[in-house]
């Protein structure tokens, strides 16, 4: 199993980085505020006004460690990297299975399976840690919902019904979301998702982490030499890295949505930390949002124990294994690309 590097997220506006020798050095008005050596870095990102010298960006390049832009409120701009590692042979498979819809149903209904499985879970751990405080029928009958939508789905060879079935539980799942925020319910409240601008605080919460797991879901689909942009379940789409939304999918509710739920339930986020600018979008502060980054690391740093290596492995690597156990599968080492499933 590949070692966990960190990644440097820089949201401080008007940072310089640099190079010096085989270190990354941030500065913030001519003073520096961190040094880092390249070699404990996996990738590197920048929110806002962040510069990066070219000297950096070449040795980060030469050295693996991805540099992404974003802007300051998390939504991705570019990107800069090194050589696509990996042989061509695998990314052909990609391609060929991408093109037949009865190999990329069989993809899909894997990664919509351990969505809705994960999904359940969700559910069943904030009923069990807060059941007092929700109290709300109609979560059990999501439950029973989801248990039948992933039977369902290990019969399904349809392409289109298992997006139907993906459609049906993200449904389900967010109309119930509301009732899982047992604390601060009156600032932070749910009626619905919406992105693009996120137009409350919990949209704006979730919209943040999503654009982070997007980023790591990217880094590890390249790592192990797949397309990032070519899909499965999500088509092509110019633009769109679709491989990375896959592969996302059963990670949303045990990685971002219950870190959301836990900012919120542990009074780790206020109100006072949102604004709501002109246009109707929500916005978190600088310092809101560095509250996230750091609990998103920290949760990264957790152990968990993955049901199909039968290992213990570091919260942060779980994409890079599932991703290394897609390759497997497009290689013809697994007979099915196993979801990961959250216990």
């Amino acid at each position: 199993m590949r070692k966990m590097l960190n990644t440097l997220y820089v949201t401080t506006q008007g940072a310089y980085l640099n190079k010096e020798g085989e270190t990354v050095v941030v500065n913030v008005e001519r003073e520096t505020r961190l040094r880092l050596p390249i070699h404990t870095l996996g990738s590197i990102v920048c929110f806002g006004n962040v510069l990066c010298s070219p000297f950096l960006l070449g040795h980060c390049a030469e050295n693996h460690v991805s540099v992404s832009f974003m802007t300051e409120y998390g939504r991705f701009l570019a990107r800069v990297q090194g050589s696509v590692s990996g042989n061509v042979l695998l990314r052909r498979e990609q391609y060929r299975r991408a093109d037949c819809d009865k190999h990329s149903a069989q993809l899909a209904r894997m990664f919509v399976f351990g969505k809705v499985i994960n999904s359940r879970t969700s559910i069943h751990r904030a009923l069990r840690d807060h059941g007092d405080k929700i109290g709300n029928s109609g979560i059990e009958q999501t439950v029973k919902s989801f248990s039948r939508y992933a039977e369902r789905l290990l019969q399904e060879g349809d392409l289109d019904s298992v997006r139907g079935l993906e459609g049906r539980t993200a449904r389900d799942y967010f109309d119930q979301f509301n009732h899982l925020i047992v604390t601060n319910k009156n600032d932070f409240v749910f009626s619905g998702r919406n992105r693009r601008p996120p137009l409350d605080p919990v949209n704006c919460l979730l919209s943040f982490v999503y654009s982070l797991l997007y980023h790591d879901a990217r880094s590890a689909l390249e790592s192990v030499g797949l397309d990032p942009a070519v899909g499965f379940l999500h088509r092509d789409r110019p633009g769109r890295l679709s491989l990375a939304l896959d592969l996302m999918e059963e990670f949303r509710p045990m990685l971002a949505d219950r870190l959301v739920l836990s900012l919120i339930n542990l009074g780790q986020v206020k109100k006072k930390g949102f604004t709501l600018t002109e246009s109707g979008a929500v916005k978190m502060s600088d310092e809101t949002r560095k509250e996230v980054l750091v609990a998103y690391q920290k949760r990264k740093q957790e152990e968990i124990e993955h049901p199909f290596l039968q290992e213990k492995v570091p919260v942060g690597m779980l994409v890079i294994a599932q991703a290394q156990l897609l390759s497997r599968f497009l290689r013809g080492d697994l007979d099915e690309y196993p979801p990961f499933l959250w216990r």
